[in-house]
Parts: C-alpha cells; sequence; structure tokens
C-alpha cells in the first residue's frame, strides 16, 4: 500500500501567470496583427460587481477600430514587450521554478489565416522563452488566451466556421516545432468553459453573424476541441515529451439547499460545467450532453473523423483556475442560457470588493472532485485575489488581505495533495500588476510586483516589491511548509 504524502513534491511547480494580451502591449509592434483583446476599452464606471465583457457585433467591432478617443488598456499592457527581461529577473526573485504565459496568436499569424507565420513574433517569443529559461523558470505556454486574430472574427465569425480549426492547428504545428526542446508543457486553450462570460473573446463569434448564438457557441466550442484534439496528435508527434493539457476555469457549484430540487439542478449544471474536461480528457460526447444539445434542440456538425480523433488525443494533465466559488438551486436554473449561468453567491463567505467569494477550503474541495473524475495530473494555472493596493506612507505596499488569501489557498493545495490529488504546479495570477481581463482596468490588483500604472495608462511604470513578493519567497524557499 501506498504511504501517504505529508507535503509537496520536491520538483513541484511554484510559478506566476500572465496573459500576453493583458501585459505586453506594443499592440501594433512586431508585424502583430489586431486581436480580439485590442477592441476592449477600459470600464471604469458601473458595480465593480457587474463588469465583464459582453457580447460583441461586427458594429462593435467597427466603432473600436474607428475610435479615436476612447482608451484601450490591452493595447499597451505594462509593456511587458519591452520590458520583460527585467520583469523576468524581478519575478524570479522570488524563487519560482516556472512561468506561464500565452503566445498572441495574432503576433504568429497577424490575420490569423496567412499562408506562412510572422518571423518577427517567433523571434520575440524565442527571446522571451529563452530569458524564462535563463532564469530558472520552467515556461507553461497557452497557446489561446482571448487572442484570436480579429480578422477570423469578422471573416469567418471565429470557432464558429469550421475553416478556423485548420488555422488553429497551423498555428499550434508553427509554434510546437519552433519551440521543440525548450518549452515541455502547453495548455492549448485558456478556460475553454469560458462561454457564458468572455465568449467572444473566447470564441470569436460576432453575435450579430448567427442565427442562434447559444448553438454557434456549442458549435464552437465543438470545433475547438476538435482542433485541439489534431494539435494534441501533432504535437506528441513532434515531440513525445510534450506534456499537452486542457484548462477550465472551475464554475463548480454546490446546491443553495439541500432540498432535492436544488440538489439535481445544480448537478444538471456542474454536468455542464465538467461537459469540456469530459470532451478532452474522456475523449468521448457523455449522454447528458446529448440530452442537453437535442432539449434546446441545437444541431451541430459533428462528424465520424472529429469524435475518433478526439477519442484518440486526450490531454495529457488538467488545468484549473480557481478563485472563488458559487451555488445553484432549482430556481436559478430557470435562468440558465446563452448568457446565464445559473449561478448564485455562497451567502456563507466573505467577498472581495468585486464579489468574488473567497472560499479556500473549496479549492481542496474542487481538487478532489476533478481528480476522482479524471485521474489525471491538475495545475493551478490560476489563482490570486485581485483588490486595490495603495502605496502606504513608509513607502511601501502591506497587502495583508492577499497574504491571507493566498496563505490559506496553499494550506488547502498541500491539504489536497494529501489527500492523493496529484497536484503538479501552482500558478498564482498576475505576480506582476497587469492590466484586468474583465474590466480593462489597472487597480484591480493581483500582483507580488506594484506597477505604478492607472486605468488609463498614466504612471511612472516604475515596479515595486509589495509585502506578499516576500511572503511568497518564503513559501517557495521551504517548498510550502512556511506558508
Amino acid at each position: 500500500m501506498k504511504t501517504m504524502p505529508t507535503g509537496f513534491p520536491k520538483d513541484f511547480m511554484w510559478g506566476g501567470a500572465i496573459a500576453a494580451n493583458q501585459a505586453e502591449g506594443a499592440w501594433r509592434e512586431g508585424g502583430k496583427g489586431i486581436c480580439v483583446a485590442d477592441i476592449l476599452k477600459v470600464q471604469d464606471k458601473g458595480d465593480l460587481k457587474k463588469k465583464s465583457n459582453k457580447e460583441t457585433t461586427l458594429k462593435d467591432i467597427d466603432a473600436a477600430l474607428s475610435d479615436t478617443q476612447g482608451i484601450y488598456p490591452k493595447r499597451y499592457g505594462i509593456d511587458f514587450y519591452h520590458t520583460y527581461k527585467e520583469d523576468l529577473k524581478l519575478l524570479a526573485g522570488t524563487g519560482m521554478n516556472a512561468f506561464r504565459t500565452s503566445i498572441n496568436w495574432a503576433r504568429i499569424f497577424p490575420n490569423g489565416d496567412d499562408e506562412q507565420p510572422n518571423e518577427e513574433g517567433l523571434r520575440f517569443y524565442e527571446d522571451l522563452i529563452d530569458e524564462i529559461i535563463q532564469n530558472g523558470m520552467e515556461p507553461l505556454i497557452t497557446l489561446s488566451h482571448y487572442e484570436m486574430p480579429l480578422n477570423l472574427a469578422v471573416k469567418y465569425h471565429g470557432w464558429a466556421n469550421r475553416q478556423t480549426i485548420d488555422f488553429f492547428v497551423r498555428y499550434c504545428e508553427t509554434v510546437f516545432k519552433h519551440f521543440k526542446g525548450k518549452v515541455k508543457y502547453w495548455i492549448l486553450v485558456n478556460q475553454i468553459n469560458l462561454i457564458h462570460h468572455e465568449s467572444f473573446n473566447h470564441l470569436g463569434i460576432p453575435a450579430d453573424c448567427v442565427d442562434n448564438l447559444w448553438e454557434a457557441k456549442f458549435q464552437g466550442v465543438h470545433n475547438e476541441c476538435t482542433a485541439c484534439a489534431m494539435a494534441t496528435k501533432i504535437g506528441h508527434q513532434i515531440d513525445p515529451n510534450f506534456q499537452i493539457g486542457m484548462m477550465v476555469y472551475d464554475g463548480l457549484s454546490e446546491p443553495l439547499t439541500c432540498k432535492p430540487e436544488d440538489v439535481f439542478a445544480n448537478m444538471k449544471r456542474n454536468q455542464m460545467e465538467y461537459f469540456f474536461s469530459d470532451l478532452l480528457i474522456r475523449g468521448t460526447y457523455p449522454g447528458y450532453a446529448v440530452r442537453f444539445f437535442n432539449e434546446k434542440g441545437f444541431h451541430l456538425d459533428i462528424r465520424q473523423e472529429d469524435e475518433k480523433v478526439l477519442k484518440e488525443n486526450t490531454a495529457d494533465f488538467l488545468a484549473i483556475s480557481y478563485y472563488y466559488t458559487i451555488c445553484a438551486s432549482a430556481e436559478s436554473m430557470k435562468n440558465y442560457g446563452v448568457n446565464e449561468d445559473g449561478a448564485l453567491s455562497n451567502p456563507h463567505i466573505d467577498a472581495s470588493e468585486w464579489g468574488w467569494g473567497i472560499d479556500p477550503l473549496g479549492l481542496r474541495t474542487v481538487l478532489n472532485y476533478y481528480y476522482d473524475r479524471y485521474q489525471k495530473p491538475i495545475i493551478i494555472a490560476e489563482n490570486g485575489f485581485g483588490t486595490y493596493d495603495t502605496i502606504s506612507e513608509d513607502g511601501k505596499i502591506h497587502d495583508q488581505r492577499r497574504i491571507s488569501y493566498l496563505r490559506q489557498h496553499v494550506a488547502m493545495m498541500k491539504e489536497a495533495i494529501k489527500d492523493g490529488v496529484e497536484v503538479i504546479g501552482y500558478f498564482p495570477w498576475g505576480p506582476i500588476d497587469i492590466i484586468s481581463c474583465s474590466s480593462s482596468e489597472m487597480s484591480k490588483r493581483y500582483g507580488f510586483i506594484y506597477v505604478d500604472q492607472d486605468d488609463y495608462g498614466n504612471g511612472t511604470k516604475q515596479r515595486m516589491k509589495k509585502d506578499s513578493y516576500d511572503w511568497y519567497r518564503q513559501v517557495i524557499a521551504s517548498n510550502g511548509e512556511d506558508c
């Protein structure tokens, strides 16, 4: 009988995670094309709890491209494109032995349907990845993180079109070949189950270009999953040592009450959260999904060759993002639909200013759920506490709430490992402050490193260590024992 683990494995990956579109800037440099994130304007007004990127139409795209007055923070990011050497050195000072970032698809294939890649874009990422490695960090590279070339959305309607399968596979193959021997760990698509929210960012389907947006989203997911399976097959042929994973946002919910109706409604909701990982890890369409599509009247183009490649080329590991937990009820699920996920706030836990419930124990719970279901290695590819930071009179940033949040989550991750869950890496989100995904604000900060920049791009851009920087260095130095 095997013995119970007592803590984190010696080769555990302690990292940090960013996305190209939220950090790099330089939106028209180096031959880069326009990507979907480049048309997102700062959301500096309104209820913090309701800020998110909504559905997008061709009219919205035209308006953003012709707007000369609006502020689009992801076009300039934190200028990581020019400062990555200094930033990576600073991040490596925590002792991180791994680092997650994305390759902006539009830097490699500016229009998405280009026959040949942009060599300048490949050179940039070669330099970036070399720098990550030279700083003693294992690269974890995401290939689609809300950076679809905008041309694919406008001309082809994104993932709703089967042609996008070939465009994505060509992109993956190009990158796999170029970075063979340098990158081992890959996430093909960031948070592939985010289709109620961030769906245009993810799927690139203009809402006014399809007759049934809800159906088109699931067709897009099928096309995207098929492309992932095809890319996985090619990747393993290029380098059998590649570890190619799939990633979900942890959207699992708990029933609001123990009423049988709430328990059942919550189970049905969670099935459609598991759907994406069931398809890419188990390799087949589950019966519950078939029934869901049938009852909704969806007619999806699912071909025999798609099912074959999905079955034969499953993911090597599961990556999750975990920030908060939610509930669901029979009543809330009455609203489940194209833009509603049926989620309710958990009334028993505290929440951040953005309404994100703080539930460290929930991390241990879901890690057990996922591992019991799949028996695959798990990487926590995102976890963090987004909040306001202020510089104190002593010139320092005392981010004790962030430390408290992360400390509790690391402790629960350790407990999950003792439960037998094979967690192989932890990548706190935004270890250096970056532009917010959902609102394009800078003031919602996650980092161990403060960037002096406001929501409108003003500031010195100076980098400053927060108290959490030293805390994370201590955690890593003790391999999670001293948190």
